[in-house]
């Protein structure tokens, strides 16, 4: 008689050990059933489509034009392997991949301070002040907010603002609070987010591909595309004139290979630069809900543990406390190999292709309707400084009414963009922490298996609060303070990632040596990044570059 699987139990003894079950096969695509395999590769696509994207892509495209965008292909790239990883993590445990870093020595309580310090950025709801702007345009008639502040007077004094300012505010607190309540209903929350995030992307990726094909060139096609692949494309100190006629970016090797030695970097925006890797794609441990997201798909070994029930329609859900693993044996591992394949499947044809032309679409707006060197003091303009050129140029080709139309929608596109992004940016950060405390807490493991519903409800209240009072910072501190250490803690995550799947999966399971250098090597761009964006914050690249 062959002996039972015990479970093995490695890393810190503070975290329980695994319950053993039974690896369910991956189910087998077919055109027919396409829509039923799409997962977390939707969700965070869908969000993925947030800040970065609508906010920073255009912003830098519109003074450099696409040469920079290697950029965001390299951070894309990067967090394409990390998300493979952190699922493969998910789909032996059925954990996600934050209680599995838990349990990595010195144990979780030296994790706990670690991240609190990494995942800091993710507590300043930048994208709902953003989102602000399309509403504020539309209510104001079309002409974009500008907030400003009487710093002669004190605080206190209500004289201080201008109505802008009072607008700006009431509709950022209007727009985060709202983003919260999709959380709050649909079964599992994972369902209502997958909602919200097809709507976006429907209506996002279908008004920008009428504008791309409508009233586009096959030129700035050309100049986007080969935008994401000029590696080594800098910004230059150049006149303004030179930066009007498009010339204020060179390559680096290519001015090596020429002999014309080191081009005169600008530095005044590398760390603008530098944010655009934090948030192209998902970017810091935003991206880490993809192994949550798994669980709460049922793959793997999510299929035995549950998911996150909503407060509202969510009163058959469980969620067990402590992961379940498999015997890796001859049975197994062929399951485990195309459940693999089907997490690969999801990132390579939903999730990397949504970031790709999640970044490519908007920056067709800046590219092909503003003009070279576009540079905007208005802090709240960047989420529809394109509207008024895309009027314009739609009112040339077909009329004022096309021309009002399309307007409209690329405001509209801005709050789309920016305002769901709220729902999945704070569902991401209360459910990584409420996980990781539901299986590393003794006492939250001594409660019945639906209280998960009570205490997620119970985060995500001391988020809101915390999040309302953030907002009373301006935009580009929360911008700020939000990306500086986006990077520094995804270039982390990616080498404690592959720490977790080294030491706690059994070696069949374990990453191949290209999987490992890669992650490897991420990690190291993105916390490269990270580095330039701290020292740009306290001023030590400035006198670096002086």
């Amino acid at each position: 008689m062959a002996e039972k699987f015990v479970a093995p139990y490695p890393g810190s003894q503070q975290m329980p050990q695994w319950d053993t079950g039974e690896l369910i096969d991956a189910p087998k695509f077919t055109w027919r059933n396409w829509t039923s395999m799409l997962g977390p590769g939707l969700v965070m696509g869908g969000a993925a489509i947030g800040g970065g994207e609508w906010l920073l892509g255009p912003l830098i495209t519109a003074k450099y034009g696409p040469a920079l965008l290697w950029v965001a292909t390299l951070s894309i790239l990067g967090q394409v392997i990390y998300n493979i990883e952190i699922s493969r993590y998910t789909l032996y445990s059925g954990e996600p991949i934050f209680s599995g870093k838990f349990r990595i020595l010195p144990g979780p309580l030296f994790w706990v301070f670690v991240y609190l310090v990494l995942d800091f950025g993710m507590v300043f709801p930048y994208l709902a002040a953003a989102a602000a702007a399309p509403v504020g345009t539309l209510l104001k008639g079309g002409v974009i907010p500008n907030p400003m502040v009487n710093t002669d007077l004190p605080w206190y004094d209500f004289a201080r603002y201008d109505s802008d300012w009072y607008l700006m505010k009431g509709l950022s607190y209007a727009i985060f609070l709202g983003g919260l309540v999709p959380l709050l209903f649909g079964g599992k929350v994972y369902n209502s987010l997958k909602v919200v995030m097809s709507f976006k992307i429907v209506v996002v990726f279908g008004f920008l591909l009428v504008l791309a094909i409508g009233y586009s060139t096959f030129d700035t096609w050309v100049d986007i595309g080969s935008g994401f692949f000029k590696i080594g494309s800098v910004p230059v100190n150049v006149t303004a004139e030179e930066a009007r006629q498009g010339k204020n970016v060179e390559n680096v090797f290519v001015s090596l290979a020429n002999g014309d030695g080191m081009p005169d970097i600008d530095f005044s925006l590398i760390a603008l630069i530098a944010g655009l890797a934090a948030i192209a794609g998902s970017g810091g441990l935003s991206n880490t809900p993809i192994s949550n997201y798994t669980r709460d798909q049922g793959w793997g070994m999510g299929h035995h543990v549950g998911a996150i029930p909503s407060v509202v329609g969510g009163q058959n859900i469980q969620l067990s406390h402590v992961g379940c693993v498999f015997e890796p044996n001859e049975e197994s591992l062929p399951r485990w190999r195309r459940w693999y394949r089907h997490v690969v499947r999801d990132q390579l044809v939903v999730w990397m292709p949504a970031c790709f032309i999640g970044i490519a679409l908007p920056s067709m707006l800046s590219v092909q309707f503003l003009p070279a060197g576009f540079e905007s003091d208005n802090k709240f303009a960047t989420s529809v400084m394109t509207a008024g050129g895309v009027r314009d140029h739609v009112t040339a080709a077909s009329g004022e009414a096309f021309g009002s139309f399309f307007w409209f929608m690329t405001v509209f596109c801005g709050f789309i963009v920016l305002a769901p992004s709220v729902s999945s940016s704070a569902d991401g950060l209360v459910r990584r922490w409420v996980d990781v405390f539901w299986t590393g807490s003794k006492r939250l493991r001594a409660l019945d298996q639906s209280y998960i519903k009570t205490l997620y409800f119970r985060v995500l209240a001391g988020f809101a609060v915390f999040g309302m009072v953030m907002l009373a910072l301006p935009l580009e501190e929360l911008i700020g303070y939000a990306t500086m250490i986006f990077n520094l803690a995804l270039g982390f995550s990616c080498w404690h990632t592959l720490v977790v799947n080294l030491t706690l999966l059994p070696r069949p399971l374990r990453p191949n040596w290209f999987v490992r250098i890669a992650l490897v090597l991420a990690g190291c761009y993105f916390f490269a990044m990270g580095v330039i964006t701290v020292m740009d914050k306290i001023g030590v690249l400035a006198k670096l570059t002086s």
